[in-house]
């Protein structure tokens, strides 16, 4: 690609004279087997095969690549390796250390989790982020990513030393200003490792026990006026009749307003999407005009409501919640509002929240303040890619880094982990 990429041999920067921002994908890949595998081939290592580490990149001075992989094309070096050059990529997660044991640990804890407990692909998704913003503040904070060491039962690491390990990685999310609710789901998922850790007999103390006396965060969904992803994870699992399940979804995973749900039609539901785009519902008129509203979740509880439906009637009118009398073909709003108020009855919710009966408006007010959550989350994601541009601000990258696509994209694959966390996960 460049000369001074082809004489270069052992020696010098490989990429002194490379513009980083003319450089395509493809450009990548050439520098990829132009500078970075002869430097593998050298040290008797398969470049086709041998996935080289952030520390490897680090040592060889070559780091200016990987950093420009991530600002100019928002590429991890592990979806560069796999999606562009195609080659291998282990569990194809590119967690933040290269310490061999270190990721098998927290592989084999997600592993046991979703098998174990029953979690859905999304719900570990949500986990394994969190356990490597972990990862990640612990080797900034302590300038290593071997988190097993400090822990290990035949370790001489002192205990003392292993908690202000684990509570330095902490400090450095605070000095970074993350979310209350990221840092207390971050600690939850840490201390179930460190606790699954100690259970296998892989560590001999959990240093994370402390934190929450340590740390007094309190999440958003603490706040009594807010229906909370407990609350909903109430009412679906009393949900006992596809009607009833879809209902929730079509108010809390939707946020959908309840004369919206009331007369919710089988040809509203468009599914023939692109492959990077989500199902979606569509009305002609809308509160605020002609609108549409992502199906990111619930896809399982419309089909089965529509498998129901057509097996009941042979004449069925597509309508979702069909009336069985009166004039109008579909139920009323009152109606909604009724079904509701019995489920949540039924879920044991609380008598009042923010002063009221829990209502079809509630489950709105939770859909907007989880897209709320989902933004931050998506900010905390982009804040390691702002810092490597100089900048404080990750809205930088948002705007200016990521196409509208991408960007749609991940906020639809932060918001599908949010509320199947809520519907069938644990919450914390």
């Amino acid at each position: 690609m460049t000369e001074t990429t082809k004489q270069d041999g052992q020696g010098g920067d490989p990429f002194a004279d490379v513009r980083w921002t003319t450089c395509s994908l493809e450009d990548f890949c050439d520098l990829y087997w132009e500078a970075v595998a002869p430097r593998l081939e050298a040290e008797g290592k398969d470049p086709e095969n041998h996935r080289p580490t952030h520390q490897w990149f680090r040592n060889e001075g070559l780091r200016a690549f990987v950093a420009a992989l991530r600002r100019h094309h928002d590429r991890s070096f592990g979806d560069f390796w796999r999606e562009d050059l195609g080659l291998g990529g282990g569990d194809g997660y590119d967690w933040e250390t290269d310490h061999s044991e270190t990721r098998d640990a927290l592989r084999n804890f997600l592993d046991r989790r979703r098998s174990r407990h029953s979690l859905r692909k999304s719900s570990i998704d949500a986990k394994r982020r969190r356990l490597n913003l972990y990862v990640r503040a612990y080797r900034e904070a302590n300038d290593t990513d071997d988190l097993l060491s400090a822990v290990a039962r035949e370790s001489d690491v002192p205990v003392y030393d292993a908690v202000n390990a684990c509570y330095a990685a902490f400090d450095w999310l605070n000095d970074r200003e993350y979310s209350a609710r990221t840092k207390v789901r971050v600690r939850s998922v840490v201390d179930d490792w460190y606790q699954h850790l100690v259970g296998r007999r892989l560590a001999a103390v959990n240093p994370a026990t402390g934190l929450y006396d340590e740390f007094k965060w309190q999440a958003e969904e603490s706040d009594p006026s807010l229906l909370s992803a407990r609350h909903v994870q109430d009412l679906s699992s009393a949900a006992d009749s596809p009607r009833e399940r879809l209902l929730v979804v079509a108010l809390a995973a939707w946020g959908l307003r309840a004369n919206e749900v009331a007369s919710l039609h089988v040809s509203q539901i468009v599914r023939d999407v692109g492959p990077d785009e989500a199902p979606y519902v569509t009305f002609e008129e809308r509160k605020n005009g002609p609108g549409e509203v992502n199906l990111v979740y619930g896809l399982n509880a419309l089909d089965d409501r529509i498998e129901d439906l057509a097996g009941e009637d042979a004449d069925w009118s597509g309508y979702l919640f069909p009336s069985r009398q009166g004039a109008d073909p579909h139920a009323a709003r009152e109606t909604i509002w009724s079904w509701f108020r019995t489920l949540a009855e039924r879920a044991g919710l609380p008598e009042e929240i923010d002063g009221e009966r829990p209502s079809p408006q509630l489950c709105r007010r939770y859909w907007y303040d989880t897209y709320t959550s989902v933004l931050e989350g998506v900010l905390d994601e982009l804040e390691g890619i702002a810092a490597e541009q100089g900048s404080d601000d990750p809205r930088v990258v948002m705007s200016n880094y990521l196409s509208e696509e991408r960007a749609r994209r991940v906020r639809r694959e932060f918001m599908r982990a949010e509320l199947a966390e809520a519907f069938e996960g644990e919450v914390e």
